[in-house]
């Protein structure tokens, strides 16, 4: 949820060549000019790092909500995740990119991948627990596998891409307890965060098709993006909430800790990665942060955890990464 984005966001830069899904939180543009700097902390040390972030989103958000409207827990989100990029844009001398059309295409992606998403975790929140919201953001890549398939002429459907969406979608009737009727699952809570992770591979798919060949650096983007999100939460946010009696500390921390660390800091780490190591390693990510966020959200939380949680994550995460796997010639 992060991812994103954070995202997925979501998060750093994929190919435009390839028909990668995110992480949670996405939220940089699929360019591939980023530069290589020399980095102090080896990029294992800055994936673990990017892990933890994401995997924790998920608890802050529940943590923002005990005090603050899942509204006000995004726009605070990405009120600090701005000023994240902002202030990272300065420092690099970056400027905004300029032209219509391409704002207009930002406003979409920034819809899809940010200010959707992260309202719809923030809700789902309300009724499920971090854990559940944490194993949802993970299928991720198999909606945005079932989606490429129709929408990008590249990805042609291969055994392994069927196989393992068949199996990643088994993985989330086995976490839901299809078995039992969903019996004690909260329908409404569950199907917004699923929503939330279909929503990153539509944002990711419309940004490929419209933006995948800007001559703007990820960063010059990805604020232009995270700008436009705080936007569209700041009109929607006093139509639908009212200002807190009292502001609750606690919330409050979970919420700039969300947005500086959970979308600022851990898109600029993923972008870094990508940079360095490409995107095919830095998307691995993904399959760490639903891990983090059951063992975060039970050891800090006291959340329930049943058998079938972890199994059918397992099974989700074995079909999601079916569904990335290439033949030796695409590769």
């Amino acid at each position: 949820m992060s991812a994103s984005t954070p995202s997925r966001p979501h998060s750093g830069t994929l190919s435009p060549t390839r028909a990668r899904t995110p992480t949670h939180s996405p939220t940089t543009p699929p360019n591939t000019t980023a530069p290589k700097p020399h980095r102090a902390l080896d990029w294992r040390v800055r994936f673990g790092i990017l892990s933890l972030i994401w995997g924790f989103s998920f608890l802050l958000i529940k943590v923002g909500t005990e005090g603050y409207a899942p509204f006000q827990v995004t726009l605070g989100r990405l009120v600090f995740g701005t000023l994240v990029l902002a202030t990272a844009m300065a420092w690099n001398r970056e400027r905004l990119p300029r032209g219509t059309r391409t704002w207009a295409h930002l406003a979409v992606v920034a819809f899809f991948l940010n200010a959707l998403p992260f309202s719809l975790f923030a809700y789902a929140e309300l009724t499920i627990p971090s854990t559940l919201a944490g194993i949802c953001n993970a299928t991720s890549p198999l909606w945005g596998m079932a989606l490429s398939l129709v929408a990008l002429s590249e990805d042609r459907p291969t055994r392994h891409r069927v196989a393992g969406l068949g199996i990643g979608f088994l993985g989330v009737l086995t976490v839901l307890g299809a078995w039992q009727g969903f019996h004690g699952l909260d329908a409404t809570g569950t199907a917004l965060a699923l929503l939330a992770s279909l929503s990153y591979p539509i944002g990711w798919i419309y940004l490929r098709r419209t933006l995948a060949g800007s001559s703007y650096s990820n960063l010059s983007l990805t604020g232009a993006q995270l700008l436009l999100a705080t936007a569209q939460l700041a009109v929607v946010t006093p139509l639908f909430t009212t200002l807190p009696n009292r502001f609750a500390i606690l919330p409050l921390l979970a919420i700039v800790a969300l947005g500086a660390l959970g979308t600022g800091v851990a898109m600029l780490v993923q972008y870094g990665l990508v940079a360095e190591v490409g995107p095919t390693t830095a998307q691995m990510v993904t399959y760490f942060i639903p891990v983090i966020a059951t063992a975060a959200g039970v050891a800090i939380l006291g959340e329930s955890l049943t058998w079938s949680t972890p199994v059918g994550a397992a099974i989700v995460l074995a079909g999601a990464a079916l569904t990335q796997s290439r033949p030796k010639s695409q590769a």
